[in-house]
């Protein structure tokens, strides 16, 4: 699948129980519904059901919903069968195997990675490659979902105001390292219509933590994801706690990489206490463009 470029230049609480704030969570402020979208809507559950047990998800990559919660999750980012939805920076594709089968029959899906320059590291060409080769390779499940690039330094991931969700899943240290972040954010403010929503996922620093330890460490305080966000135009709609992980201290020595699933620069004798911390703590943050 060759992947879509756009040419498009033009750039612009916690979780809640009461049922009030749960229909906001789901279809989210100032958004407008199209006929049977409240249909869709109540089908979102059983369609991410179908998602997470079909037989197209790698079980490797099964075996961590237990740790990121993708139902959840993306019920609270308020995801329905009818959405344009782009991920950003999908790398293998773990949410895609969930996101694209659900949009696939009244929505569109979007799969956003960086555009790699000649010198780009030949791991990244690889991991862009099987992305491409996992969605030609099922079109049963894939064939409607459309894999586009973007410049990290002026990202344009979809026609301006056309998309109705933009998720991101752990990335935001990485845009923060690379000095992009500001950029990024601007994309998706542009990408997504008026009453649009952004969901952000990402490993969650304590509370007072410098900008350069965020970026050494790979976790993000939750005062510089929402500074960022609040700076490129969004409000924030609701705060969760769907991927806390109160068993992560967010202060091992290589930072949020020795813990699972990376394990990197882990001892074999010291894997064990690792793997019962699970994955790292996670703030769960829902934005919304006016």
């Amino acid at each position: 699948m060759t992947p879509v470029i756009f040419s498009d230049t033009n750039k612009p609480l916690r979780h809640l129980l009461a049922a009030s704030v749960l229909w906001i969570a789901a279809f989210g402020p100032g958004m407008t519904l199209q006929p049977g979208a409240s249909a869709l809507a109540q089908d979102s559950a059983a369609r991410l059901d179908e998602a997470l047990t079909g037989a197209h998800r790698l079980a490797a990559n099964q075996a961590r919903d237990t740790f990121r919660h993708p139902k959840d999750t993306l019920l609270f980012f308020g995801l329905r069968p009818d959405m344009r939805v782009v991920e950003i920076s999908p790398a293998n594709g773990w949410y895609t195997e969930i996101i694209a089968p659900v949009v696939r029959d009244h929505g569109q899906f979007y799969g956003a990675s960086p555009r790699l320059g000649n010198n780009a590291p030949e791991a990244m060409k690889k991991r862009e490659a099987a992305y491409q080769t996992m969605l030609a390779a099922n079109p049963a499940v894939y064939g409607h979902a459309k894999a586009v690039t973007y410049d990290p330094a002026a990202p344009v991931f979809a026609p301006a105001a056309s998309v109705d969700l933009v998720v991101t899943f752990r990335n935001v240290h990485n845009w923060a390292k690379a000095g992009n972040a500001d950029a990024m954010f601007e994309g998706f403010y542009a990408a997504l219509k008026p009453g649009g929503v952004l969901g952000v996922v990402e490993h969650r620093a304590r509370p007072g933590t410098s900008l350069q330890q965020q970026i050494n460490a790979g976790y993000m305080s939750e005062a510089t994801v929402i500074e960022l966000a609040r700076k490129a135009g969004f409000g924030l709609a609701a705060q969760s706690d769907i991927n806390a992980n109160p068993l992560d201290t967010t202060d091992h020595p290589g930072g949020v990489w020795n813990l699972p699933p990376n394990l990197r620069g882990i001892s074999e004798a010291d894997k064990p206490q690792y793997l019962a911390i699970g994955e790292s703590d996670r703030m769960t943050l829902k934005f919304v463009k006016p």
